[in-house]
């Protein structure tokens, strides 16, 4: 384990309520970084690219629309055990971790602390429940706080490698920046237009753009949208469709399901369109969540225009 050159106790770091492990055999000098999700895990390797005895590993990396029935395995506790700092997405994404967290000695960076989260939504009668929307990194304004509070908190903890951490976040932040800026014109057109998504998770998404999510509903194994909710959705879309409103597109998570969506469809004769939660991927760095962000503003502009 490499030594951490700043005081743990220095860096004060509350949990929130709410894998790709490493290649090789880690080196035992090595200080280890664990990233609880994929997005987390983009955000970290890109601060931490070059920095001398750092390896970065990540815990999930599952096709999966969501994590709220995430079971850790024998080889997630081992990862978590084996961690000298964890970096979590936070606002409650991670409540499977609270466990294993409690009994882990890693410092702990939280990417959601002090920032302004939105009420979830889509989870009505649903047994999980959260009071906040944890999906910040759909959002690239949420996204440069993650970057400056992972690279901050880095820094803290290894100061040999502060300005490497501070160079590479200074680098993609620029990246981000400009994509997000090339992805705000792209949706100026459609400013203030509605949308329905069959998943929780794009109200950040949709905000930072200008969109309005008509109806957000979340849908998991045995639990379904109600009549009610597929009758008024329907009802909206003809609205839109009669009074050349334009319509309202609907849209699935890559890895969700379509069933209700495709009923809608079938109803109203539009098309069913697919968003990515960046939930899982092969990258490294800032670019993969760049690329996978900039194909669902293209996905926004053909369902929208």
């Amino acid at each position: 384990m490499k030594k951490l050159f700043a005081p743990l106790c220095a860096l004060v770091l509350l949990l929130s309520a709410c894998g790709r492990p490493a290649a090789s055999q880690p080196e035992e000098d090595a200080l280890h970084i664990l990233a609880t999700t994929y997005p987390v895990y983009l955000f970290t390797t890109a601060v931490t690219e070059g920095a001398d005895g750092v390896e970065v590993s990540l815990l999930v990396n599952q096709q999966t629309s969501c994590l709220h029935d995430y079971t850790l395995t024998v080889a997630d506790m081992k990862a978590i055990e084996g961690a000298d700092v964890i970096v979590m997405n936070g606002a409650g994404l991670e409540d499977f971790m609270d466990d294993a967290l409690a009994g882990s000695d890693a410092a702990v960076i939280d990417c959601a602390e002090g920032v302004d989260l939105l009420p979830a939504q889509g989870h009505e009668g649903h047994d999980h429940d959260t009071e906040y929307d944890p999906h910040i990194w759909m959002d690239a304004t949420y996204v440069s706080l993650m970057l400056g509070q992972i690279a901050q908190s880095l820094a803290e903890l290894d100061s040999a490698n502060a300005e490497r951490y501070t160079q590479n976040e200074s680098a993609a932040q620029t990246a981000l920046t400009t994509a997000d800026m090339s992805w705000r014109e792209e949706l100026a057109p459609y400013k203030g237009r509605s949308i329905v998504t069959f998943h929780d998770g794009f109200q950040y998404f949709a905000g930072a753009l200008g969109l309005n999510i008509f109806k957000a509903i979340e849908e998991e194994e045995g639990s379904t949208a109600s009549a009610q909710e597929l009758a008024e959705i329907v009802d909206a879309i003809k609205i839109s469709q009669k009074y050349d409103l334009g319509t309202i597109p609907i849209f699935t998570e890559v890895n969700g399901s379509t069933a209700s969506a495709d009923t809608i469809a079938r109803e109203v004769g539009c098309q069913v369109y697919q968003l990515d939660l960046i939930m899982s991927g092969d990258g490294t760095g800032i670019q993969p969540y760049l690329d996978a962000m900039g194909q669902n503003v293209d996905t926004l502009v053909e369902a929208l225009g």
